[in-house]
């Protein structure tokens, strides 16, 4: 991968809302191998860190990074409150912007209100406060851009809070922005009030998604170019299995069912203990490991495998490292990920636990939803069900542990379609192109060579087959 050759501005601005974050392995895996390609990042960070365990690709990571400062909860306290509480953590920065840009400051505060006023929840309510909250931490963020002079362009991941700040900061600071949106930020209207999505995709130079699916949406809510990258496997992980390969699916006497993911809802856990309970009853051995961090969903799992008293059979871990699930995959053979759409909207796109079973060599098994069928063919490289559906998914795990041939032939193919369609480092290279587009169109530069190879990893066989 050839590194970015840009002078005057040649420095990417990362706006995240949290950094590093256990389940967010896809942005730190694109941070890192942004940083090998030549791309030279800060990370500016809306929370501070809280999280004790980190993948060990953190400590790889270069990039300066700015926290701003924690704050309480503005839905639980009234504003005059929260900013008797917080305001002073701000207030240098934001006057600091003040006194060098007025009128940008003015004009990002401007539209706050504006925003705030239109994403009222009723004709009569109050303005909504938390755009108050983001602008002051635009103000900070802009205030430190500007201290940079090596900043080019501002990048927002998730396409809701985050990608509001960013836009403030682009309009405080005059420099072009971008975005990467995800899944829920991308389809519950909560999260972008009174048609806010669309403004931001006007507003910005370019939009990045990681399925076809989103793509597609996106497309229809505005005329910004929207690039679809798959997150591919995360370079950790593809560490890992350089260091210590997995073969293809080894049978076991008991069925070893394995599935990773926060315990929310739209992961569809509880349809996979209803499964369980319909092996259970169907004499099938089998244990489960669901690996992944506590979410809203916890209680009502754990009550369900009380209730089906299935609780020597299936158990709970909570979060893991990079290295610890690599030896989960290694003992498993299957993995079921039964995902949903939920009733707002939120729902998964390719999950990337999904990417690194399939590398691991293990038959998946997961529902016909949202850019999941763009990794899997139901049949070929895995099995698709429907989503809500506990009998599918033990008739599909019974079918697994009964036939070894036909799990062989769907864990080979999903192997072989993780090395050939989701190279994460073809994805990231794309990437690395628009930012160097983007950056050499500010800098007045030529960039007649940053389109042509931008043209040909966009034609490629890794990022556009489906």
């Amino acid at each position: 991968m050839k590194k970015q050759q840009i002078n005057n501005r040649n420095a990417i601005a990362y706006v995240l809302k949290n950094f590093p974050k256990i389940s967010e392995t896809f942005i730190t895996s694109e941070i890192y191998r942004l940083e090998q390609a030549g791309v030279d990042l800060r990370l500016f960070v809306i929370k501070p860190p809280s999280e004790d365990i980190k993948h060990a690709v953190v400590e790889k990571i270069r990039a300066k990074r700015f926290y701003l400062p924690g704050t309480t909860s503005l839905s639980k306290s009234s504003l005059f409150q929260w900013l008797n509480l917080h305001f002073r953590d701000f207030s240098k920065g934001v006057l600091r912007q003040i006194k060098k840009h007025p009128l940008r400051t003015l004009s990002a505060a401007k539209f706050a209100f504006v925003q705030a006023v239109r994403a009222r929840k009723g004709y009569w309510a109050f303005p909504r406060k938390v755009y108050l909250k983001e602008f002051l931490q635009a103000a900070v963020i802009a205030n430190q851009i500007q201290k940079n002079e090596e900043i080019g362009h501002i990048h927002g991941h998730f396409a809701h809070g985050a990608t509001t700040v960013t836009w403030m900061v682009s309009i405080m600071t005059g420099l072009k922005f971008s975005f990467t949106a995800h899944a829920k930020d991308i389809y519950l209207e909560s999260l972008n009030p009174a048609g806010l999505l669309p403004r931001k995709m006007d507003a910005a130079e370019f939009v990045v998604t990681c399925t076809k699916a989103n793509q597609i949406h996106l497309k229809g809510l505005s005329k910004t170019t929207v690039h679809c990258l798959y997150h591919g496997l995360n370079a950790e992980f593809a560490s890992l299995l350089d260091s210590e390969p997995i073969g293809v699916f080894a049978e076991k006497e008991h069925l070893q069912v394995l599935a990773v993911g926060r315990l929310v809802p739209k992961k569809g856990f509880d349809i996979l203990i209803e499964a369980c309970r319909l092996l259970a009853e169907r004499k099938v051995e089998f244990k489960v490991r669901i690996v992944g961090e506590s979410g809203e969903h916890e209680t009502k799992l754990r009550e369900l495998i009380k209730k089906y008293s299935l609780s020597e059979k299936i158990e709970l871990t909570g979060a893991m490292t990079q290295k610890k699930l690599f030896s989960e995959f290694h003992k498993a053979d299957v993995f079921c990920l039964p995902c949903r759409i939920l009733e707002n909207g939120d729902r998964d796109g390719i999950p990337n636990v999904m990417v690194e079973a399939m590398s691991c060599g293990l038959p998946v098994i997961s529902t016909d939803i949202s850019g999941i069928p763009e990794i899997i063919k139901s049949g070929e490289n895995g099995l698709l069900i429907p989503p809500e559906y506990p009998k599918a998914l033990a008739d599909s795990m019974e079918s697994i542990h009964a036939d070894g041939e036909f799990a062989h032939r769907l864990a080979r193919e999903g192997l072989k379609t993780i090395k050939d369609r989701f190279n994460g480092g073809v994805s990231v290279e794309k990437l690395a192109t628009l930012f160097d587009l983007a950056l050499r169109t500010r800098n007045g530069q030529p960039n007649m060579s940053s389109q042509k190879r931008l043209d040909e990893l966009s034609t490629s066989n890794a990022i556009t087959r489906s």
